[in-house]
């Protein structure tokens, strides 16, 4: 490879620029100086640094894109802006897209030049797995969810594989294949009397779409994320299922007490933090790492400050970092944070049952408290606890044991409300029942939230 097309690859500077830099010497190949632009290295052996630094080429690199509507999925059309079209900022030419989304379809979609994994991934033996979010027509009734859970016909000359199917709304469902064939989902949803309004794939295999990146938007794959795609292993991810199947309805004469987690449970409130965490992170130069809100998933809030301090070397003290995490929450909680739809008539529905009611949550107890006030709930809930006041945040049981014991009530007669799976597994450890709650920023983990919990709801009107 030319030493200047080596380092414009590893977008080091424009090719015109960084042969000035090889002409005046600032270039060394194996220690030694170069001063030609077309000198020829090998790219795995040779040792290249530019003014000292040390220059690694990647042979084989990996985006994940957000493919927005309206863009083709090739590396060149006639008439339409393709999906190379967006990488361009890259400065790789090689890329390609692996597998395809029809123009008016969005959602997750790999970008890479390692032809070997495409191959891997698109094999029709290996039956990798895609979930598709789709909008429809109409909501399926049981029989269309049983056709496509066993196998539909779509013109073939053999039926399309089973499908799983997790229904989230009345109209809005998501679907899992482990085909490619051509306007599958479509044809499917066609198949058994329905029709696609909206189609966005948020899974392939291991790779699920960061919910960070916006349509158009796109990022390099973390080491973990292509060591998962290369793995021979079969998919962790359990293929979803209707949910009239998955989960009994829950009856509230089973329990003596209901408890909820706050934040995502109770009130819709977890898109706050990852704006916290960038505007507070941001004062100190550091951009948060993309998976940081998994990383801090469960912790309390003082178990998180710890974190924060030592993970980023903040300097403040401990309290300092808690007291301005309060401060940046405080008017969002008051003002911008709803209770979760449904969930005001849920808990007069408990009151009615004398159901008692208790607060479990990861939170600190002032913003707890504050929003606890705002929506006038205060005084409804007998028991409300924070992380801060056990020793194990979650996924240990204490705090949830904490709140049984405060209620007078056995562990085995309670209801947890949880929407993330560290909270989940927390109640389950506490020997509760556990139902999951959807919410906006974990549907990354929905799969494993309906397959860990006894219960499953939308929103709590599905209760009322």
């Amino acid at each position: 490879m030319r030493l200047d097309k080596y380092l414009s690859d590893l977008k080091y500077g424009t090719r015109n620029s960084l042969k000035k830099d090889i002409k005046n010497g600032l270039v060394t190949v194996n220690g030694q100086t170069i001063r030609e632009s077309d000198y020829k290295i090998n790219e795995k052996t040779d040792k290249v640094a530019l003014r000292g630094v040390a220059c690694v080429y990647e042979k084989y690199v990996y985006y994940m894109l957000h493919k927005p509507a309206g863009v083709v999925s090739a590396t060149k059309d006639r008439k339409d802006k393709t999906v190379l079209s967006l990488l361009q900022k890259t400065g790789r030419d090689d890329l390609f897209p692996v597998g395809r989304l029809d123009k008016d379809t969005e959602g997750l979609l790999l970008m890479t030049n390692d032809g070997m994994l495409a191959h891997e991934l698109l094999s029709p033996g290996r039956h990798v797995e895609k979930v598709y979010e789709c909008t429809i027509r109409e909501p399926l009734t049981f029989s269309q969810i049983q056709a496509l859970q066993t196998g539909v016909d779509i013109g073939e000359k053999k039926p399309a594989l089973p499908a799983g199917v997790t229904v989230l709304e009345d109209r809005k469902i998501a679907l899992t294949i482990t085909e490619g064939k051509f306007h599958q989902v479509k044809r499917m949803l066609k198949a058994v009397g329905n029709e696609v309004l909206y189609l966005k794939r948020i899974r392939m295999g291991s790779l699920t779409l960061d919910n960070t990146l916006r349509p158009g938007e796109y990022r390099m794959l973390t080491t973990d994320e292509i060591t998962m795609l290369k793995s021979k292993e079969p998919d962790i991810h359990p293929a979803p299922v209707c949910k009239q199947e998955a989960h009994p309805a829950i009856k509230l004469t089973d329990f003596d007490a209901v408890i909820f987690d706050l934040d995502g449970s109770l009130v819709d409130s977890m898109w706050i933090w990852p704006v916290i965490d960038n505007e507070y992170l941001g004062r100190f130069g550091i951009k948060p790492p993309q998976d940081l809100q998994t990383m801090i998933g469960g912790r309390s809030f003082s178990e998180t400050a710890v974190f924060f301090k030592e993970t980023f070397q903040i300097p403040d003290e401990l309290d300092t970092i808690k007291a301005d995490w309060n401060r940046m929450a405080w008017d969002k909680y008051t003002h911008e944070v709803p209770l979760k739809s449904g969930a005001e008539e849920f808990i007069r529905r408990c009151i009615r049952h004398n159901i008692k009611l208790g607060i479990a949550t990861s939170n600190s107890r002032e913003l707890a408290a504050n929003v606890m006030a705002a929506h006038g709930l205060a005084s409804r809930f007998a028991c409300i606890m924070t992380g801060c006041d056990v020793t194990k945040g979650k996924p240990a049981p204490d705090i949830y044991l904490a709140v049984a014991r405060a209620l007078g009530v056995r562990p085995e007669r309670c209801l947890v409300f949880e929407d993330i799976v560290h909270g989940i597994m927390a109640g389950q450890a506490a020997g509760m029942k556990v139902c999951a709650v959807y919410d906006d920023t974990s549907a990354i983990h929905d799969d494993e939230k309906r397959t860990l919990a006894d219960y499953y709801i939308h929103d709590f009107r599905e209760l009322l």
